[in-house]
């Protein structure tokens, strides 16, 4: 029987007579159509370019080619590997009553040849492949990624922004100092307010002023560096006036369940709801999975060993949760999670802190499944501290 939210296999019998299967190699430049038309001997191949009336319209012209063959087509079925294109097709199509797909490229098998030739031609016959047993039913062929829609996709761009503005409000404060230190100067610090104030009278080790150049570059720099945080401020100010007016249900429920969590910041909440936990998970193991918190074992004849973390889910949503797991130790000393943590880590004997890193990734295992429970069932770990509800 086929779990619930399952997309490692088709829950729709595969009916070959009546169905036409169509895969698509995407590519900036050209899409490359491979399709199975019931009726017909051969299996089609088309490059048209990336325009969706164009693939509806040869889409069609299958179909008709099948009718004519004798062969009444009920389901057409679609099927392309997630990556720069995203979710709009498949949702462009399914609009237009025709079944879409968009496949894990990762769980797609592929020959393990030193050197295996590789085209467009030849991927779109392992895609046919892997498609066609995950519409027979049969498990283990791929797995399809969850649709989302337009909304869900736009509620995570404020903190994406957020992520790549901080990274590159670093990057140029590393800059900075690096220009700096070619100088000889290593006291000033960058990232403060009045840092521009200061600039006209840092001196070298040989008591010169800053060449003008140098000194031009800098002031570049803060303007940037200035822009970023005024950007990084508007988004998190959006953001709380959104949650202050938002309906008490739905992800907006979620975030404000989260917020209450003491150690827990408006941000992380943020990024753990709309990453994680808008989805539908089947159960706990799919959450640590989709969290990238599970193990990958290398185990084969007498060798049993731990290769570290599959690194198989969402990197966004494991960063977040190995760091709230530290924080966690601090701000939630006395919950459940936390006591288990130091006993695990306190009678070890050795080195300690190898211990307490292996152990901190289990940790924020728990608490991602403990948080799902939070936000899905309303079920409390034992000694959570909550924040009062607004």
């Amino acid at each position: 029987m086929s779990k619930q939210n399952d997309l490692s296999r088709s829950a729709v019998a595969l009916d070959h007579d009546s169905t036409l299967i169509v895969v698509i190699e995407m590519s900036q430049s050209s899409w490359l159509l491979a399709a199975m038309v019931p009726g017909i001997d051969r299996e089609p191949l088309k490059k048209l370019s990336p325009d969706p009336a164009g693939l509806l319209a040869q889409l069609r012209r299958w179909r008709d080619e099948a009718v004519a063959a004798g062969q009444a087509i009920t389901r057409i079925a679609v099927a392309y590997e997630a990556g720069r294109d995203g979710f709009w097709l498949a949702r462009w199509l399914r609009a237009r009553d025709i079944e879409a797909h968009v496949m894990h490229a990762s769980s797609i098998p592929v020959a393990r040849t030193h050197r295996r030739a590789k085209t467009d031609r030849l991927d779109t016959k392992l895609l046919k492949r892997s498609f066609l047993g995950w519409l027979r039913g049969e498990p283990g062929h791929c797995n399809m990624a969850a649709l989302p829609t337009l909304a869900e996709e736009d509620a995570k761009r404020p903190s994406r922004e957020r992520r790549t503005l901080v990274n590159e409000q670093t990057r140029i404060i590393n800059r900075m100092k690096a220009a700096l230190a070619r100088l000889g100067i290593r006291n000033f610090k960058p990232g403060l307010r009045k840092a521009a104030e200061r600039l006209d009278s840092l001196r070298t080790p040989e008591d010169e002023p800053l060449p003008p150049n140098t000194k031009a570059e800098l002031r570049h720099d803060m303007d940037r560096l200035r822009l970023i945080r005024d950007q990084i401020k508007q988004i998190e100010t959006a953001r709380r006036e959104r949650l202050e007016q938002a309906a008490d249900d739905g992800p907006q429920a979620m975030l404000r369940t989260l917020d209450r969590v003491h150690g827990l910041g408006l941000e992380t909440a943020d990024l753990l709801t709309h990453e994680a936990f808008v989805r539908s998970f089947p159960g706990q193991r799919a959450v640590a999975r989709y969290g990238g918190l599970t193990g990958a074992p290398d185990e084969s004849g007498q060798r049993r060993r731990e290769k570290g973390l599959a690194r198989a889910g969402n990197a966004r949503v494991r960063g977040a949760m190995i760091q709230f797991a530290w924080r966690f130790l601090r701000f939630q000393k006395h919950s459940a999670l936390a006591k288990w943590y130091r006993q695990r880590t306190e009678a070890v004997q050795g080195d300690r802190r190898i211990v307490r890193k292996t152990m901190i990734v289990a940790l924020a295992r728990k608490l991602l499944i403990a948080l799902w429970r939070l936000v899905t069932t309303g079920e409390v770990p034992q000694g959570l501290i909550l924040r009062p509800a607004a």
